[in-house]
């Protein structure tokens, strides 16, 4: 069997499974997409316009594209594909009910990888009768724009389902990452819930505004984060000494920062200041206004080129 799927099926066609199916097609794979609703495929087509331009200027655009064609049904979108992207919403039940569907039609060697954004695998695959050939398969948001998807496998997780899923994606030209242990949020949301954490505690508590503290995160950290990862920023910090350095002298003020950083809740006034400030900051821009220009700005970003790979040791 070659790891190259004649059909990708893709089970859901909101947000995240639009993008994935335009991904997809737009790469030149057969897609097929499973869900009940009438204006999937409104959204399909939508999502295949708005991906199409920026997959080109991406390079990843294929000579041959194709165009994802919606199913009512699971039993209509799984039975020639090789890969299967799971992409509902985070409900165990309902993951784990098409879950029974899938396998019930799908080929026997098909892989089965969950979008999820927080679902640990080794939950996700209790019941399955091949657990070994389920995995988290988790994109950053479009699917269509953004390089990396996180892979996890569960405890029933096979290691060659893990190696089949990185060739595939890497094969598109993803950039992957393998968690050595499951974690809930996986790493790159647990890494974006703890920077929000600490932003909305800022908000709740009157010391900056929602605009305030995002234009310090996009005009202060976001540059050096499209090259650096907070280790490298820190040993860079460190100077000839690198990280033992950074971590002699300025060791200690990062614990009592640890020491002062908030815990807020989401209540309703919290809620309220949030969304009444990301008004403000939108200045009457759309969400699909602000989305459009995140994508043309990340290309642009994109375009100047990833920072090369470390050697091998």
């Amino acid at each position: 069997m070659t790891d190259t799927p004649g059909t990708v099926a893709v089970i859901g066609a909101g947000t995240i499974g639009a993008a994935w199916a335009a991904f997809f097609a737009l790469a030149g794979h057969p897609v097929r997409v499973a869900d009940p609703d009438e204006g999937a495929a409104a959204r399909l087509a939508a999502m295949l316009e708005r991906a199409r331009p920026v997959m080109a200027a991406l390079g990843t655009l294929s000579g041959a594209p194709t165009q994802p064609q919606w199913c009512r049904d699971i039993a209509q979108a799984v039975p020639s594909a090789h890969f299967i992207q799971e992409a509902l919403p985070e409900n165990l039940a309902l993951k784990q009910q098409a879950y029974r569907h899938i396998e019930a039609h799908a080929r026997p060697e098909a892989l089965l990888m969950s979008s999820s954004s927080g679902l640990l695998p080794s939950t996700l695959q209790q019941g399955l009768s091949h657990p070994e050939r389920f995995l988290i398969a988790h994109p950053c948001n479009p699917a269509y724009l953004m390089p990396l998807v996180e892979l996890v496998g569960g405890a029933q997780t096979a290691p060659e389902a893990l190696d089949r899923a990185e060739r595939f994606y890497q094969a598109l030209g993803k950039q992957t990452i393998r968690l050595q242990r499951e974690a809930t949020g996986h790493l790159v949301n647990r890494l974006q819930a703890a920077l929000w954490r600490e932003a909305v505690h800022l908000v709740a508590e009157g010391y900056a505004s929602v605009a305030d503290v995002d234009r310090a995160v996009t005009q202060g950290l976001g540059a050096r984060w499209t090259v650096c990862g907070p280790h490298t920023i820190f040993h860079l910090s460190g100077g000839a000494e690198g990280m033992a350095g950074f971590l002699q002298r300025l060791g200690p003020a990062i614990e009592a920062w640890w020491s002062d950083l908030g815990s807020p809740t989401l209540d309703a006034t919290t809620c309220q200041r949030l969304i009444a400030q990301m008004d403000d900051a939108a200045a009457g821009r759309s969400p699909e206004r602000m989305a459009a220009e995140r994508d043309a700005h990340i290309l642009r970003v994109l375009a100047l080129g990833q920072p090369p790979a470390p050697p091998d040791v």
